[in-house]
Parts: C-alpha cells; structure tokens; sequence
C-alpha cells in the first residue's frame, strides 16, 4: 500500500512516486536503539548502490519532531526519504504494514512488489549486491 506523508521540511512524500526503482521501506525511531544500530549499514548501501536505482523511503515511530531530525542528522540519513506523522505506535503506516517491533523493512521491486522483508546487516548488502551485480 502506498504510504503518503510529510517529510521534515513539511512536504508530502509518496511511496509510489519511487516506482521504477528498489526501494528498502524501513520502520524506526530515534529513540529505538537497534534502529541506530542498523543506521551505519543503510548508509553504506545506500551510498553504494543509489546510481542503480536503490532508495531508501524511512518511516519513523518517533513522537517527538526533535529527536527524529536529530537522529536523521546524527546517523547522517539525510540522502534519501524521511516521513512521520509522530504518532509513535499509532502512526498509520505502522498499522498499514502490521508493524509490531522495529527495525523493520521491506525490500520492494520496481513494481512495488514485496522481495524480502527484516533484511539487516550484512544481509541487505548481499541482497542488493544479487540484484544489481
């Protein structure tokens, strides 16, 4: 389903405005620790494979504004899609994908179609590096 909701700045963003592309859709939170801890390797295969048609299109379970841009600044997230409605639990995407714990994500194909689902670590790099070598 597509998820559609203001950015940092107060832009709406479209999960479907990312068709044509792979796009990790992945659920955290600044104040989730195991989220930051997987922050490193988004970066690094993001960085890796962005010219091949990957993004990232983040959906964070903060409640406060102020933490969420923090933690975008502070992990250095700022190369791709942030959005939130700081609904924390309650926030519709969370409900719409049956979001129970975070991290969490979703590997979609250019189509929209789910391919892997909760790829952390090294795993995600190794998935992308199937798909784009």
């Amino acid at each position: 389903p597509d998820i559609s909701m203001k950015n940092p700045e107060g832009k709406t963003l479209s999960l479907y405005s990312l068709r044509g592309k792979y796009v990790l859709l992945d659920f955290w939170a600044g104040w989730c620790r195991p989220c930051r801890l997987e922050n490193p390797y988004l970066v690094e295969n993001y960085r890796k494979f962005k010219s091949r048609g990957f993004e990232i299109f983040q959906v964070s379970l903060d409640k406060e504004r102020k933490q969420w841009v923090d933690a975008i600044e502070k992990d250095e997230l700022g190369e791709w899609y942030h959005v939130s409605d700081l609904q924390f639990w309650q926030s519709a995407p969370a409900r719409l994908y049956n979001i129970s714990q975070i991290p969490a994500n979703f590997l979609l194909n250019p189509k929209g179609e789910v391919i892997a689902i909760n790829l952390r670590g090294e795993t995600l790099g190794a998935k992308l590096a199937e798909i784009f070598m």
